[in-house]
């Protein structure tokens, strides 16, 4: 195989995968007059249900044009030999391969960050706003993309640099080092990510003594839940949208409720909703997922280690002097195939971890507050009750509302 033939079989499969994409986001569009199921017609009231057709079209324009520019631009940088331009550039300040390929990913970074600034800022302070969702300042939206930036320096830049120097240190066998940093990172974060980096972003306090804080305690005792962590966290600083989540193991486990939860449901609902977090933890639906990012990580990186010296990678690329950085990029195109398959197996496992929570809050609580809670978050979001199934088994992580609303009547 020459360097040509292995640049357009990249971008062969850059262009499939964008294809098959376009696709399902065109396919998932068709339905959206579709005739709301009779078990969900309650969601929405009429002026409610047409205000969410229109911000699901207007959605849909924004992330085709996002999405085509980006594909365009990536085309682009691949036939215009960007790649070997931002080495070349890299190269001019160092000779040391890690800080060339700090350097090289920074650059490239720093262009897709600057090609994506507009349409960030267009979906924040023009969608969210016209739908009344965004509470973003403008302040704010800067200091995320700053805070983002200097994690993803600080975080990604060092392990980066680890795993480079593990290359260069053990040869072939880079990957086994490689993935015990990165597992070890990632269960460092799961642990500390709310105590660490959440509240760089966000403000969390206790959830304050009362009728609420009572509820929870006295389910979590009931089921043998051990929680004395439960937070509220000020979701209304950035969106009207409502969530809740559970992180941590151990110690270190804990609840974190958005305050634009508490104000849009009932006590009973709320309850409901932390019932089901509570049944992915006794379901160990967390200790699973952590295996399996074990086990697809581990693999990645021992595919990696086959073909990461392959000259012909850089060479597709471009570039004459083989480097680890260069290669990097063209395994990452070239595993867009795997990963898209672990990635339908992971949404589909993550679908049925969803039914088993709910089934767990169903039999520990009941299932009419976590029925209307849905209910409520679905209008509140104005979330799209007719998805595609084409579009549902390749994207969605939770079942769609009707396919949970009919397992909780079970």
């Amino acid at each position: 195989m020459t360097s040509q033939v292995l640049f357009y079989i990249i971008i062969g499969i850059l262009v499939l995968n964008f294809t098959i994409d376009k696709i399902l986001d065109f396919l998932n569009a068709k339905r959206f007059n579709d005739p709301i199921p009779e078990l969900l017609e309650d969601v929405y009231d009429k002026q409610e249900y047409d205000r969410s057709q229109v911000y699901k079209a207007e959605k849909f324009r924004f992330s085709m044009i996002s999405s085509a520019v980006s594909f365009i631009a990536t085309l682009l940088f691949f036939f215009l030999d960007g790649f070997a331009y931002v080495d070349s550039l890299a190269r001019s300040f160092s000779e040391n391969n890690v800080v060339v390929a700090l350097l090289f990913f920074g650059m490239i970074l720093l262009i897709s960050g600057v090609l994506g600034l507009p349409f960030s800022y267009y979906n924040t302070f023009v969608i969210e706003e016209k739908f009344g969702f965004n509470k973003t300042t403008f302040m704010t939206f800067v200091l995320d993309k700053l805070k983002g930036a200097l994690l993803a320096v600080v975080l990604g830049g060092g392990i980066l640099a680890l795993i480079i120097w593990f290359y260069e240190s053990t040869g072939e066998n880079f990957w086994i080092w490689a993935w015990g940093l990165v597992m070890l990172f990632s269960l460092f974060m799961n642990m500390f990510y709310a105590r660490l980096i959440v509240p760089l972003f966000n403000k969390q306090s206790p959830l304050p003594q009362g009728s609420l804080r009572d509820k929870i305690e006295t389910y979590a005792t009931k089921v043998g839940f051990h929680l004395k962590k439960i937070f509220v966290i000020d979701g209304s600083k950035r969106s009207t949208k409502a969530n809740a989540y559970f992180s941590g193991l151990g110690n270190e486990k804990r609840i974190t409720l958005y305050d634009t939860l508490i104000e849009d449901l009932e006590e009973e609902e709320i309850v409901a909703v932390l019932a089901h977090e509570v049944g992915h933890y006794k379901k160990r639906h967390i200790l699973f997922n952590l295996l399996a990012t074990f086990s697809t990580t581990g693999f990645t990186f021992w595919l990696l280690s086959l073909m990461i010296d392959n000259n012909l990678l850089s060479q597709a690329l471009g570039v004459e002097e083989s480097s680890f950085h260069i290669g990097l990029i063209a395994f990452g195109v070239l595993y867009t195939p795997i990963s898209e398959l672990t990635g339908l197996l992971m949404n589909y496992l993550s679908r049925k971890f969803e039914y088993q929570a709910d089934n767990y809050a169903k039999t520990t609580y009941k299932p009419g507050p976590m029925i209307s809670a849905l209910k409520k978050l679905s209008r509140k979001n104005l979330s799209n009750l007719t998805p595609h199934p084409a579009y549902v088994f390749a994207h969605y992580s939770h079942p769609t509302l009707l396919n949970r609303f009919q397992n909780l009547l079970r």
